[in-house]
């Protein structure tokens, strides 16, 4: 059985607040990553109940943070399509992601 591993160092402050995030999986040829920002879910099926961590740098602009957010929806919407195949949900997503960026007046990604 083959294993694989992927880790977070977090750099903090004298008030635990994150200066520095840096990530690394090695499998996919990641080792020492900067980032400014992350989310990470996990499943806890005995109790039925998500677990986060959320964490960002005290220097993540707010702009930036608005398309990682929009981003993460849309992966997020992009995911529970692929589990559930419930497309009259992932529409509604979608339209929601949708509102946020036209609200947020994000522009697309240049092709």
């Amino acid at each position: 059985m083959k294993k694989s591993k992927i880790s977070f160092e977090i750099t903090l402050d004298e008030n635990k607040v994150p200066e520095k995030i840096k990530w690394s999986a090695p499998d996919g040829g990641i080792v020492n990553q900067d980032s400014k920002a992350s989310f990470l879910s996990v499943w806890n099926h005995e109790k039925q109940e998500t677990l986060k961590i959320d964490l960002w740098t005290k220097d993540m602009p707010v702009d930036q943070m608005n398309v990682f957010i929009h981003q993460t929806l849309v992966s997020m919407s992009e995911t529970f399509y692929k589990a559930t195949q419930n497309e009259k949900m992932t529409d509604a997503f979608k339209q929601f992601c949708n509102y946020f960026s036209e609200n947020l007046n994000l522009q697309s990604p240049p092709n």
